[in-house]
């Protein structure tokens, strides 16, 4: 792959990591305002990029800084540096919480992990007093930082348990924890280059991610069942990203096809956002709504796009005609 396809391809596996991510935790991020984001942060010159709220900037601040500058040491200033961005309110929801420092949580508050309503709550974790934080995110930075002779893959499986047992924050640890993970990951592969998301893995896997984690948390000092559980989760990863680098490949190949074409700046819009997988049917309204149109531009600007042989109707499309590339 040339340098812009490699671009792309890192650009879009990115953006999976900061949305699924996110989405493990029940948090759904606008997928332009994160590409847009990361692509700034990159310095990479780009269409269609848009404004980004604060909350976005942080979660795409924190993969990008873990997998980007991957040869940095980790450090609590660095941690703190993350989670601060992840919560620039100071706030979770409506919950007021320490951002930018370890939990300070008392004995008689302990931090938990509950399910179910209240007063029926299932306690599935409880971490470390807060009083322990220090000592124990010492060790474990130390140890992350150290070239301890671990198989590297296997290191970031460690890191991740480690530190989300730990669960030295509030909230975002898990988030944290699997930036860390990828950070390992990427000191595996000594590229900053991202052509696999685990973060897109585990949501689909999420069920069995979270069942997993506390079945070693209250077991005993033995994780080979949760190392065994990464790898094999990594594995599926992997074998994924074919589906990312074919979507690349094929944007590639179409704009090479069609270097010629004259489109207006609507059109182009239009056709990357089909090529970066275009969720649900586009149709005349939705183009207008998109590109901020009226619907007979944008009935002209298909109505062209069909006389090129760029776009065709789809077969079936009931009350509303929507509109599919030609392959």
């Amino acid at each position: 792959m040339g340098f812009s396809l490699k671009a792309e391809a890192n650009l879009k596996t990115l953006t999976l990591d900061v949305l699924k991510t996110s989405e493990i935790e029940g948090e759904l991020l606008d997928a332009e305002q994160v590409r847009s984001s990361i692509a700034k942060k990159l310095g990479m010159d780009i269409a269609g990029l848009i404004p980004v709220d604060r909350n976005v900037d942080g979660v795409v601040e924190m993969m990008v800084d873990a997998t980007q500058n991957y040869q940095h040491i980790l450090s609590d200033d660095r941690l703190f540096g993350w989670h601060a961005a992840l919560f620039p309110s100071g706030r979770s929801g409506m919950h007021k919480i320490v951002a930018g420092a370890w939990r300070n949580n008392t004995i008689d508050d302990p931090m938990q992990v509950v399910s179910g309503a209240m007063g029926k709550e299932k306690v599935h974790f409880q971490a470390p007093e807060a009083g322990r934080l220090h000592e124990e995110m010492t060790h474990f930075i130390n140890w992350f930082n150290e070239d301890t002779g671990m198989d590297a893959v296997i290191k970031a499986a460690v890191a991740h348990l480690w530190f989300v047992t730990i669960h030295p924050f509030d909230d975002g640890n898990g988030r944290i924890a699997r930036a860390i993970a990828d950070m390992q990951l990427s000191r595996s592969d000594k590229s900053a280059q991202r052509f696999y998301s685990m973060s897109a893995q585990i949501r689909k896997e999420r069920k069995a991610y979270y069942e997993i984690l506390e079945q070693t948390q209250k077991g005993s000092m033995d994780i080979t069942v949760w190392l065994t559980w990464f790898l094999q989760c990594l594995n599926r990863a992997l074998e994924a990203t074919d589906e990312t680098l074919a979507m690349v490949l094929r944007k590639a190949w179409f704009w090479e096809k069609h270097a010629t074409t004259i489109l207006n700046a609507r059109q182009q819009f239009m056709l990357n956002k089909l090529l970066d997988g275009f969720e649900g049917k586009l149709n005349t309204s939705k183009w207008a709504r998109i590109t901020k149109t009226s619907p007979d531009t944008a009935l002209r600007d298909i109505q062209e796009l069909m006389n090129k042989k760029i776009l065709v109707k789809e077969v079936g499309g009931g009350r509303s005609t929507s509109y599919m590339l030609v392959d």
